[in-house]
């Protein structure tokens, strides 16, 4: 196949860019795919470095092309007090330095994970249907029981006593599987 751009080399890179659900796909050789600023793969020492990709989607820009100190006003001042490294740092290298830099630096990485998790922030886990047995049920009774609270505090004890019902129903449930509390 030859390069889309200057129909001249053959293509060797190949990309597909979905924007707003559209699809486009794109054929290049590697010194168009360069210059257009297609390639985080290709850059100064010629090796893929899941860190710069990393530091691409915290920059919000492409991983290639250095950030304008501007960009991190404000945010440079942001330091971990237990390893000191900065928000700035952190962004060139792509990793933390340490545990605590994941509550040192939470306000910017809240839009980061909510866009890379589709929306949601906090990691619930995955049961396996098969393996996982009564844990569903248990999970849905522990839900419950902190709605159930709630309901308490407001004072609304019609929607309490349907929800007090709802559990009674999966704790029977639980004890005909013989693994009740």
């Amino acid at each position: 196949m030859i390069c889309q751009e200057c129909k001249q080399r053959p293509a060797t890179m190949h990309f597909t860019k979905i924007i707003n659900g559209e699809k486009t796909e794109f054929h290049l050789c590697e010194h168009c795919a360069q210059e257009r600023g297609e390639v985080f793969m290709f850059h100064e020492n010629g090796g893929f470095s899941i860190h710069n990709l990393l530091a691409g989607l915290l920059n919000f820009d492409s991983p290639i092309k250095e950030t304008k100190p501007s960009a991190f006003q404000g945010i440079e001042l942001l330091q971990c007090e237990r390893c000191n490294m900065t928000y700035h740092q952190f962004t060139k290298i792509g990793r933390f330095g340490c545990s605590n830099c994941y509550y040192a630096f939470v306000k910017q990485l809240q839009p980061i994970l909510k866009r890379l998790h589709s929306g949601n922030t906090t990691h619930a886990g995955k049961i396996p249907r098969r393996i996982g047995g009564t844990i569903h049920i248990r999970k849905q009774i522990e839900h419950l029981k902190q709605k159930l609270q709630d309901f308490i505090v407001k004072e609304e004890f019609e929607k309490a006593a349907e929800v007090r019902d709802q559990i009674r129903f999966l704790e029977s449930q639980l004890s005909a599987h013989g693994e009740g509390d």
